[in-house]
């Protein structure tokens, strides 16, 4: 077609019917006039833009997998870093279910033996502020804490308290070769005294030299003049042997201690003695002795074997 004036009012006028259906669609909505022309359409072009589809949909589909992948990646990378943080979570979270166990049990003992403590953890060990045996807690004079304060956790004696600080304070641990307390046998009630041989059992020489004592016995703490250092009745070790008596004024015992004194982590810092000593009610339970099995052997006799009162021939 020519650009001619004619051309152009035909194309005016085609624009002006196109807006006007379309005004009239809008205001029609599902009334409109030509909503049947649009069906009409639809079935005639219907059929050619699904084929329009089949062509263009592949390479669509090919983006949307690159994009796709993209997004597998970005959901793997992410699931692989909240894994990581799981197992990190997992890892703390049994910490400190080993840590509230700790905590737990020190409660329970300090329950029994009706000592007021002040909870503490283990900052740091012995290693930076000498040789000694020593570990330094998170709690000091802000906290209450004062010089020879006992300091225990769930399984018995840690030491006792020896420097104090505004927030920390340090504290001697009972296997120090300087390391001193009374001590009372259970049962027999026989003193003594448990001194620290670093990482191996305690030595204790009961005032008694005829003491009778066995493997096995158990011992707490005597306590102290207004409980400083010591409040009576926390658990300390137990015998694991006991040197021949020989006539001497004492006798020596070497303790196994209850306290593991290289895995620390809660302690309790007696800020208040019981009112009456607990005695032995703060020990553990013994543990049920396990029946050893009786095996019993019977002998059949062998059916070539002679009868009584007679004899093989030979």
């Amino acid at each position: 077609m020519r650009d001619t004036r004619e051309s152009r009012l035909l194309l005016v006028l085609l624009i002006a019917i196109a807006f006007a259906l379309i005004t009239v669609d809008i205001r029609g909505g599902e009334d409109s006039p030509v909503e049947g022309a649009r069906h009409a359409a639809a079935t005639v072009f219907g059929p050619i833009e699904n084929g329009v589809s089949s062509v263009v949909d592949p390479v669509g589909n090919a983006v949307s997998a690159v994009r796709d992948s993209d997004e597998r990646h970005d959901r793997l990378a992410l699931m692989e870093k909240e894994n990581a943080a799981l197992k990190a979570k997992l890892g703390s979270d049994d910490r400190n279910t080993s840590r509230l166990r700790q905590l737990d049990n020190m409660l329970k003992m300090a329950g029994t033996g009706q000592y007021g403590i002040k909870g503490a953890e283990v900052i740091a060990i012995g290693a930076a502020q000498g040789f000694s045996w020593t570990v330094t807690i998170d709690v000091g004079a802000n906290d209450g804490i004062r010089r020879d304060m006992t300091v225990l956790n769930g399984d018995g004696l840690v030491g006792r308290v020896t420097t104090v600080g505004p927030d920390t304070a340090t504290v001697l641990l009972a296997n120090d070769p300087d390391f001193t307390v009374g001590t009372r046998m259970e049962n027999s009630d026989e003193l003594g005294f448990a001194s620290g041989q670093g990482d191996r059992p305690l030595r204790v020489e009961l005032l008694n030299g005829k003491a009778e004592v066995k493997k096995g016995d158990r011992l707490v703490t005597f306590g102290s003049e207004a409980d400083k250092p010591f409040v009576p009745g926390v658990p300390v070790g137990v015998v694991s042997r006991v040197d021949p008596s020989g006539g001497d004024l004492t006798r020596t015992l070497y303790v196994t201690p209850y306290v593991s004194f290289t895995k620390l982590d809660i302690v309790g810092v007696v800020v208040q003695g019981p009112a009456k000593d607990p005695r032995d009610t703060v020990l553990p339970k013994k543990p049920k002795p396990v029946p050893t099995p009786t095996v019993t052997i019977t002998i059949t006799p062998s059916a070539n074997a002679p009868a009584d009162g007679q004899t093989q021939q030979q």
